[in-house]
Order: C-alpha cells, then sequence, then structure tokens
C-alpha cells in the first residue's frame, strides 16, 4: 500500500515526499509551481467548461459565432448608419468587429470567471486543490470561442478588401494582456462573489458601463487629444486600439498600449494576491 502512494504521488506531484497543505497567513502571491503540479487538473476543468457550454445546444459552436457577429450588425446598423460616427477610413463593420474581438473575450471572461467559484461549491467543499484554477479555466475556455471570432473576422477583411499586414505578428502579445487583464478582474470578482453574493448583479451592469468607456463602437481619435489619457486609464481602451491596428494595419499607439500593459499588470497582481489570501476561507462560507 505504501508503495502504490509513493507512486501516485511521485506521478501528480513529481517527487516522493509528502505534501503537508497548512494555512498561510497574510497576503500571498501566486504559487506557479503548485499551479504547475495540478496542470492536468486545470486542462480538465477548462475542457468541462468547453463541453458543457455547447452541450444540449441547437447551434452548438455556432454560438461562438453569432454573438459577436449579431453585435457587430447592430452596432454596424445603429452606430455606423443612423449614428454615422467615423470609423478612419474603413469599412464600419470590420472597424468595429476587429474591437469586438478582443471585448467581446474580456467580457465573457469576468462574467463568467466571476460566478465560477459559486459554481463549483460542491468541489470546493470536498477536496483541496489551488482554487485559482477554478477562474483560470473559465478564462481559457473562452480562447476557443476567440479562435473561432478570429476566422470569421478574417473572412470579413477578405469580403471588404481589407488585407491583413504584418502586424498581426503583434495579436499574441496584446493577447496575453488581455488574458492578464480578464484573470486579474475575474479572480477579484469571484473572489468577492463567494463573501457578498450580491456581485452576481453587478458584473453585468459593469461590463455594460466599461464597455463605453472603452473604444469599441467609436475611434479613440473622437476623444480630444487632451484627454485621452484619461481614457487609456482604462487598460482594455489602449488593448482595443491595438487589436485594431493589429488587423486594420493602422500605426501603433505606443503611449497607450505602454499605459495599458502597465495597468493589466496591476491589476493581475492585486486580484491573485486578493484571491490567493482569502481562498482559503471559501470552504467555509461558500
Amino acid at each position: 500500500m505504501s508503495e502504490l502512494q509513493d507512486s501516485l504521488q511521485e506521478e501528480y506531484f513529481g517527487h516522493e515526499h509528502v505534501t503537508v497543505i497548512e494555512p498561510v497567513k497574510g497576503w500571498r502571491m501566486l504559487d506557479l509551481k503548485e499551479i504547475w503540479a495540478y496542470r492536468e487538473l486545470l486542462w480538465v476543468l477548462t475542457m468541462r467548461d468547453v463541453k458543457v457550454r455547447y452541450k444540449q445546444t441547437v447551434l452548438g459552436v455556432a454560438w461562438a459565432v453569432i454573438q459577436p457577429v449579431m453585435t457587430m450588425v447592430v452596432f454596424s446598423i445603429i452606430f455606423g448608419r443612423l449614428a454615422g460616427l467615423p470609423s478612419d477610413g474603413f469599412p464600419y463593420p470590420v472597424f468595429v468587429y476587429a474591437a469586438l474581438l478582443p471585448w467581446t473575450f474580456f467580457a465573457n471572461a469576468i462574467s463568467q470567471s466571476a460566478n465560477s467559484v459559486v459554481g463549483a461549491q460542491n468541489l470546493v467543499s470536498k477536496v483541496y486543490f489551488p482554487r485559482l484554477l477554478i477562474p483560470l479555466s473559465s478564462i481559457g475556455a473562452g480562447l476557443v470561442d476567440l479562435a473561432i471570432s478570429t476566422l470569421i473576422l478574417l473572412c470579413l477583411m477578405l469580403f471588404f478588401g481589407v488585407m491583413p499586414t504584418w502586424q498581426l505578428l503583434v495579436a499574441p502579445i496584446l493577447l496575453v494582456a488581455v488574458v492578464f487583464t480578464a484573470l486579474g478582474v475575474g479572480t477579484l470578482l469571484a473572489a468577492l462573489t463567494v463573501a457578498y453574493r450580491d456581485f452576481r448583479y453587478v458584473v453585468g451592469f459593469m461590463v455594460q458601463i466599461w464597455l463605453y468607456c472603452t473604444p469599441v463602437v467609436y475611434a479613440s481619435s473622437l476623444i480630444p487629444e487632451r484627454w485621452q489619457w484619461l481614457l487609456f486609464l482604462n487598460p482594455m481602451a489602449g488593448l482595443v486600439d491595438g487589436f485594431r491596428s493589429v488587423f486594420l494595419g493602422q500605426a501603433f499607439n505606443v503611449e497607450a498600449l505602454l499605459t495599458s500593459f502597465i495597468i493589466s499588470i496591476v491589476i493581475f497582481l492585486v486580484g491573485i494576491a486578493y484571491f490567493e489570501t482569502v481562498e482559503r476561507r471559501f470552504a467555509d462560507i461558500i
């Protein structure tokens, strides 16, 4: 029996000694070694979220296309045609879809991760594992939708005659920044939702307000230059602007991108630190 236990410990944790789990007092940061030890569980939880999202649905993965496409159509009619908002010389559908790509991923990621820990209360209260894996898996599942939406955008660009440029190579870097921002906000909201359940209703309202504080339906150039620094304090503003530049071949706003990267890192560190600090109480209050 002892040999079997030793082999199991070596298989899942990469060492033979017994792992003792003790509460840590005060603030704590991300334990990458622990996350790596549970990487297989993270993969299982991510695939579970992907399967649950499309299981017993009429349209299946088509929902990943319908949401951004229908949003693009509505925005194009209301803001592109009726309101006549400028689109920097590009077809408005392509202009708004390039911004909806990171925004839709971000909005879905924080909405799902905010409720992820409460939704997994049966799992949290019965067995130990890094609780951070739960919001992580919710955000990871959204990458599937993002990949599908990106293909739709490339097809839309070809349809309107907008040719991709070398700047597409910068897209993965911007995506990492969006993921860091979503993870920071999502983990913070997930921890707050466990303690204060009314945060479940705050998230939807917050996402709606955040959308119109981000240059998704309008160009950042519409904001007077003296007030643009205030706009780019919103980390998603610079990142959305960067995604537009990537797909439309525009010049990058380096100052806005640097500001967004710095604020994204700060949000990530604050969100992770708070989540890791209060997670030891999750099983008691959930």
